[in-house]
Formats: structure tokens, C-alpha cells, sequence
């Protein structure tokens, strides 16, 4: 780790993050599905959130980068049967969708979790009192096939709203954890359907080896540094929420091997790594609405450290508390985080409503807004929705 650190400027480290990114590339004219795994396998993962009030998440970042593409692309992706399926769910940076030949590489994090060693504290503790109860409900997935936790025979109580799970809902999550279990469908109110993994999963990706412990990690870390381009050790571990210890051991053999080259960037406090694959774009001429759980931000420091640019998800905030609005998407310009934007599907009424947009100090507002409007106005095609409402005028 005492190897010599090369120095890059700000703007170099902002733009090498831009195009690991995707966003270096130009939009294609009609998306395909090769082209939308790929974009998949370059970012690593798209994050799963349950918010519906504009798309749900994992939708979005493909749509950042791709532009107008067929969501039903995604959907037989990730819940497909047979040969069309090309992702897998886990929770790695939070409930995520993942390209099917990671798999392997998280079979160590399930074990620690079937082993009581890793995975939720509130789910452990949940193994420990419930071992028999878990069984039964495995036996009776296996009996009776995919399953919902509300269609268990004896799923329990919900114990209060949002993550007050049942017993039920509580096992499942375990099996899920420890790689017993895994999603062979999602509902239309997005209520995950369970199965046995290797009903599930390809047999080509069951009968791949499981790498040790040590090489999965180093791949995983790969992995964050070319979806990231330049990161913190923070970044790095936070991408497939790794543990500190492991991180800082694998981080050290990967800069011994050459896999991370280790740099000094312009007004970052922390040492960052550079991936040595990672393309060392000369200009972004970048245009997207950014979704809160995009890799580029879902790291608020980082985005922070990298765009200069403070972003908080006000999803959870009190109405009256609120600085942008609910469900507010950053704006990026060229290589910038230029302003943002509060938006909603009024399905209903076929309409993509801007709430609110605010630019950043210091952004020309005027020569901004066509660029927002033309994305707005593409969002709106994507989404299958006739207008585009705005509500406030544009601040900066």
C-alpha cells in the first residue's frame, strides 16, 4: 500500500467517474437487449427500491444511459424463464439486480449468513429462535412451489408498517440471505415471489465453481473499481457493501498485483484508486436525469466529493421540512451536476410533472432549460406519458 501515488486534477477524476459510468458513450438509436446487459454488466448492479411514484428505481439508470428503451427488456431479464433470464436478486448494494455470473461470486456472503456469521443482525437472531419454524416454511416451498410470504399457510402477524415483517416474511428473508431461496418472480404490486435456488437459477451458473472467499473479493472489488473509475476505499467497499476488514486486506493485494493503481485527487481528503482499465475522457458532453439510487450518486459523499453538488433523497423528510420536494432526480450537463428536478408519473393523467426544478448557483438557468426540457420530454415517450408539466419556475 506504499507504492507511489500519481495525481490527477478534479475535473480528470470527475470525468474517468462519468465514463465508468456509461456516460461517455452516445446514446444508441434503438436499445436491444445486448446492449442494455451490457450496460448491466458495466455498472455491476442496479439497486432494487420499492418507490413508484415516477419508475421504479432499477429501471431508471438503464434509462439515464440508454435513453428510451423497452423496460420488458429488463423484466425478462431479471424475472424471465429459461434462456431469457440474465439476472439474479441479492442484496449486495442493498436489494439489487445482479448480472446471473455474479453469482458465484456472493456464495461466500451467503454461507457466512447460513452460518450465522454474516448477513442482518435482525435476521440471525431470527435463525437462532426460529430454526424449526424456517425449516417448515423451506419444506413447503419445496412441497408447493414459488411462493409469496403472504401465500405461506402459516406466515404470522405483521408486527407494523413498512418493515414489519411476519414471521413468514422473516424466514423467507433468511433462506434468501443464506442462498436457499431465491426470486423466481415479481408480482405487479412488485411483491417478490420465492423458490428454491436451483429451481431458479441456469444449471450452468449452479454447476460453476465457488471461488475461496479471498478471490471472490478481489473480483468484487474489480468489479466497483471499473463500474467507479476512480474511488476511496470507502467507494469501493460501499458498491457491494463489503466488510472493512476484508476490504482493507484485498485492497492491498490488488495495488501488489497492479489491479488498483493508487492516486492523489485534487481536493479529495481520502487516498483513491484507479482502475488501470478505467478511460481517461477528454470532454463528457453528458444529458440525464438521475434516479436517487443511481450508482453515479446513490454514495452522497461522493457525489458531493466529485460534483460539488449536495444531495439528500427527502422521500422520508416531513412535507414542511423539505428543501427540493419528494422524489427529486440531479440533473447532469456535460460533466456537471447542473441543477435538479421533483417528478412524478401522474399516470392518470398521462402527464410527467416537474414539480419543481432548481438549478445550482452559478448555472445559467436559461441556457439550462432546453436541455432539461428535451430530457424531460423524452422521460415523458419512455414512460408512455402524453405531456410535461411544470409546476415552479427555475432557481439558482
Amino acid at each position: 500500500m506504499a507504492a507511489r501515488r500519481e495525481k490527477l486534477s478534479a475535473g480528470a477524476a470527475r470525468r474517468i467517474a462519468l465514463a465508468a459510468s456509461g456516460f461517455a458513450a452516445t446514446r444508441p438509436a434503438a436499445v436491444h437487449a445486448g446492449q442494455m446487459q451490457r450496460s448491466i454488466e458495466r455498472l455491476g448492479l442496479l439497486q432494487i427500491d420499492s418507490v413508484n411514484v415516477l419508475a421504479r428505481a432499477h429501471y431508471l439508470p438503464l434509462f439515464s444511459r440508454l435513453g428510451n428503451y423497452d423496460r420488458a427488456l429488463l423484466d425478462r431479464a431479471a424475472w424471465g424463464r429459461g434462456s431469457q433470464r440474465r439476472l439474479f436478486e441479492f442484496w449486495a448494494h442493498e436489494a439489487s439486480l445482479l448480472p446471473l455470473e455474479t453469482q458465484p461470486l456472493l456464495r461466500w456472503s451467503m454461507r457466512r449468513a447460513a452460518e450465522e456469521t454474516g448477513g442482518k443482525g435482525k435476521l440471525r437472531a431470527f435463525r437462532r429462535e426460529k430454526k424449526a419454524f424456517i425449516d417448515e416454511v423451506r419444506r413447503e416451498i419445496a412441497d408447493r412451489g414459488a411462493l409469496a410470504a403472504s401465500e405461506l399457510s402459516n406466515g404470522g402477524a405483521r408486527r407494523g408498517p413498512w418493515w414489519g415483517w411476519n414471521d413468514g416474511k422473516l424466514a423467507v428473508e433468511w433462506l434468501f440471505f443464506a442462498g436457499e431461496l431465491t426470486t423466481a418472480t415479481r408480482r405487479r404490486t412488485f411483491e417478490r415471489v420465492y423458490d428454491l435456488t436451483e429451481r431458479v437459477l441456469p444449471a450452468a451458473i449452479q454447476a460453476m465453481p465457488t471461488p475461496p472467499e479471498e478471490e471472490a473479493q478481489r473480483t468484487l472489488l474489480r468489479h466497483s473499481a471499473r463500474a467507479l473509475g476512480v474511488a476511496t476505499e470507502f467507494d469501493l467497499r460501499d458498491y457491494y457493501r463489503l466488510g472493512v476488514d476484508d476490504t482493507k486486506a484485498r485492497l492491498a493485494e490488488l495495488v501488489e498485483a497492479g489491479d488498483l493503481l493508487p492516486v492523489t485527487v485534487e481536493g479529495w481528503n481520502w487516498p483513491a484508486y484507479l482502475d488501470p482499465g478505467a478511460r481517461h475522457a477528454r470532454r463528457i458532453d453528458a444529458r440525464a436525469l438521475l434516479a436517487p439510487f443511481d450508482p453515479l450518486v446513490w454514495e452522497r459523499e461522493r457525489t458531493h466529493r466529485i460534483f460539488d453538488f449536495f444531495y439528500r433523497i427527502e422521500i422520508y423528510t416531513p412535507l414542511a421540512k423539505r428543501t427540493y420536494g419528494y422524489y427529486v432526480l440531479p440533473f447532469l450537463l456535460g460533466d456537471r451536476l447542473v441543477g435538479r428536478v421533483d417528478l412524478k408519473a401522474d399516470r392518470a393523467n398521462s402527464r410527467l410533472l416537474a414539480h419543481a426544478v432548481h438549478f445550482e448557483k452559478g448555472v445559467n438557468a436559461k441556457a439550462a432549460m432546453p436541455a432539461l426540457d428535451e430530457e424531460l420530454r423524452l422521460m415523458a415517450d419512455w414512460l408512455g406519458l402524453e405531456t410535461v408539466t411544470k409546476g415552479k419556475g427555475s432557481t439558482n
